[in-house]
């Protein structure tokens, strides 16, 4: 026998339920349309003319309007970014908004003629996690998940995981290994990211 209460709760439990199907809907179908515009906008630049250069720029453009630079650099340099300077903070960020821009080009040429499909888009915790399949000729499908934060409003990319390995976290592990190996300096951090970004330039 159900008590008055129990019965209560359970009426309360499933019309919050049904309320936030409609918010959850909307947030999974936006963030998916969301990663295909700018899966499109990637593949348009990969696949299409232009040098290098203006791929690069591109790109550029893609990044800073599509991906929460920002946040990543901070999640990337985890419990060292308390630690540094206003000064600091701002070097970082914006050698590595270089950083990742330099990565994701360097491979431009060898992702020629990719292509993605669609899959199916979840919800966890204030994110959204989209689905894809990454395909690029003479090279095996790649599962490739897009975390976008605030889906509804303002979304943003905030990681990339591929085949179940994400690259922030990636990231944050070889600046984390790089500090503990170099006495925890962010300076020197900051040094080795611009000699990076360098050496990338000159090759």
């Amino acid at each position: 026998m159900i008590h008055r209460r129990s019965l209560l709760t359970l009426v309360a439990a499933t019309a919050a339920l049904s309320a936030a199907r409609p918010a959850l809907a909307q947030a999974t179908e936006k963030a998916a349309a969301f990663v295909k515009s700018t899966g499109d906008k990637i593949v348009s630049v990969v696949n299409g003319p232009g040098s290098p250069n203006s791929k690069r720029a591109a790109m550029t453009r893609i990044v800073d309007s599509y991906v929460d630079v920002d946040e990543i650099g901070r999640f990337c340099l985890g419990r060292y970014w308390r630690q540094a300077t206003p000064e600091q903070k701002k070097q970082y960020l914006s050698l590595f908004r270089e950083v990742l821009v330099t990565n994701i080009t360097a491979k431009v040429g060898e992702y020629r003629g990719v292509s993605f499909t669609m899959g199916r888009t979840r919800m966890e915790d204030e994110d959204a996690v989209v689905s894809t399949i990454v395909n690029r000729p003479n090279n095996p499908p790649t599962n490739v998940e897009w975390i976008v934060s605030n889906p509804t409003s303002n979304p943003k990319i905030v990681d990339v995981k591929a085949e179940g390995t994400s690259l922030r976290l990636t990231q944050r592990q070889d600046y984390a290994s790089y500090l503990q190996h170099n006495g925890n300096s962010i300076d020197a951090l900051i040094t080795a990211m611009r000699n990076q970004i360098s050496q990338s330039q000159a090759g």
